[in-house]
């Protein structure tokens, strides 16, 4: 987990789909999926908001929770969107963060998606982790879907 995967919406790049489709080059192995660098190593501040927040477009926040509308609208709509697809909840993310540090937010989210077969990084948006679930991925006819247990 590394502090400049953490998007300023609270968004985890390092568990995202695209992220870790690009970290395994999952194209070379068969499975179509677009690859993602993540959203400020690619200069994206926000995937998801910057084209709809001034502060975030001016460059004056670093977190959403800096900003004295958080959260937004259009915040609670993504998380509402990821919290009962996903698993996991980007205003829950900032109010960590905003509470106990990145470094600690870190720390706890290296835990949360630690894959328990191999130490990999399980994707929260298909519960697979990508160095050892690659076969189950593969074969998956919705990639952005967790399994119903």
């Amino acid at each position: 987990m590394n502090e400049e995967l953490i998007a300023p919406c609270g968004m985890n790049c390092a568990i995202c789909s695209g992220y870790l489709a690009y970290q395994n080059d999952v194209k070379s192995k068969g499975i179509r999926m677009p690859y993602c660098t993540g959203c400020r190593p690619r200069d994206k501040q926000c995937s998801f908001l910057k084209k709809s927040c001034e502060l975030l477009l001016a460059g004056k926040v670093r977190y959403c929770y800096e900003c004295d509308s958080f959260p937004c609208e259009r915040l609670e709509a993504l998380d509402k969107r990821y919290r009962t697809r996903f698993r996991m909840s980007m205003i829950e993310n900032l109010k960590y963060i905003k509470d106990n540090g990145i470094r600690q937010f870190l720390a706890k989210e290296h835990e949360k998606w630690k894959c328990p077969e191999c130490g990999g990084v399980i994707c929260c948006h298909n519960g697979l982790c990508f160095d050892c679930s690659l076969n189950q991925l593969r074969e998956k006819k919705q990639k952005y879907r967790w399994e119903e247990k």
